[in-house]
């Protein structure tokens, strides 16, 4: 099993990033068959500080691919399995009064960590899901009219089941504004679903993380190493006004009732830094925007009545608003 990284040897340049990150994902394939696309993309968004939505049909690993991406990281891991009786109180925790003491015990929830894995989140009522919404975008949270920091890298990886599935409610238009990407996890290909079957065909019961040898190859002072380089990624005036333009783009489109937010551009912005980070460069590419331009903005975006009937897709208009905004050379 893998060793955590020394403190000493937490990433100081972009090499360091781009050799750490392959380091995650040689760890993560120890379990985990395919998904190339999402591990990226959770890569991503843990150097650039962002949550992630996984959003696919039961028995497609993503439950099974946040615990493995934790493990890799050496970090507080926590878990909620949101169910449609679960309370705020469950998520955040409470001040409880000890009658030996007289005084209020904080009693902290599963939120205080450094990763969170938020379980089928579309199982529980807004009322609960909005409970997560001071912790994403301020990580912090509020009890009892007082502030409790969490992590400076803290991130919340959520999955959920698609909105046609039953027993699930819509997540809130503010809510999956706070997250970074939403990922679409598909079935795997033939090739890929017979080594799933392969490599877990003959285990009895469930899959076990400690079974495949994953270990963490950092820890939260490496990863606040390299988030101070990729802080050294820089984006030009053009990249920036071709973000601008793209993002604006859509709240201009006629098939589309509800455009993204001014979030959602320093979130892409942001994303792309991270993903030149991830290939060694110290500048971001019209590309590093385009390639991520679908998973930003697809959650954020509500199509019209009229492009509804048509059957338009998001995706496809996303695609062709990046294939209309001229970008800079």
């Amino acid at each position: 099993m893998s060793e955590p990284v020394p403190t000493s040897l937490a990433p100081t340049s972009l090499a360091d990033v781009r050799n750490l990150a392959d380091a995650i994902r040689t760890e993560v394939a120890k379990a985990v068959v395919g998904q190339t696309e999402t591990v990226e993309h959770l890569l991503i968004a843990l150097f650039s500080q962002g949550h992630v939505l996984l959003e696919g049909p039961p028995g497609t690993a993503k439950t099974f691919l946040a615990q493995c991406f934790a493990a890799s990281l050496g970090l507080d891991f926590g878990r909620i399995q949101f169910t449609p009786d679960l309370m705020p109180g469950d998520i955040l925790g409470s001040n409880l009064f000890n009658f030996q003491t007289s005084q209020f015990t904080l009693t902290r929830g599963p939120i205080f960590c450094d990763l969170l894995l938020a379980d089928e989140i579309n199982r529980t009522p807004p009322k609960t899901q909005a409970a997560l919404l001071e912790a994403m975008q301020e990580r912090r949270v509020t009890l009892d009219g007082q502030a409790h920091q969490l992590p400076p890298h803290f991130m919340v990886v959520a999955t959920q089941n698609p909105i046609e599935s039953q027993g699930v409610y819509p997540l809130p238009e503010a809510q999956l504004d706070r997250f970074l990407f939403k990922l679409l996890v598909a079935y795997p290909s033939l090739e890929e679903e017979a080594r799933i079957v392969t490599r877990f065909g003959e285990r009895a019961g469930p899959p076990r993380i400690a079974d495949f040898g994953i270990g963490a190859v950092t820890d939260a002072a490496g990863l606040g190493a390299a988030a101070q380089a990729v802080k050294g990624v820089t984006i030009a005036e053009s990249v920036v006004d071709y973000v601008v333009r793209l993002v604006r783009a859509t709240r201009d489109s006629a098939d589309l009732s509800a455009g993204a937010s001014p979030r959602s551009a320093v979130l892409l912005a942001n994303a792309a830094r991270a993903r030149a980070a991830l290939e060694a460069r110290d500048y971001v590419l019209p590309d590093d925007v385009k390639a991520l331009a679908t998973a930003v903005l697809r959650h954020r975006l509500l199509l019209s009545p009229a492009a509804e009937i048509e059957g338009k897709q998001v995706e496809a208009l996303v695609a062709d608003l990046v294939a209309q905004t001229e970008a800079p050379r």
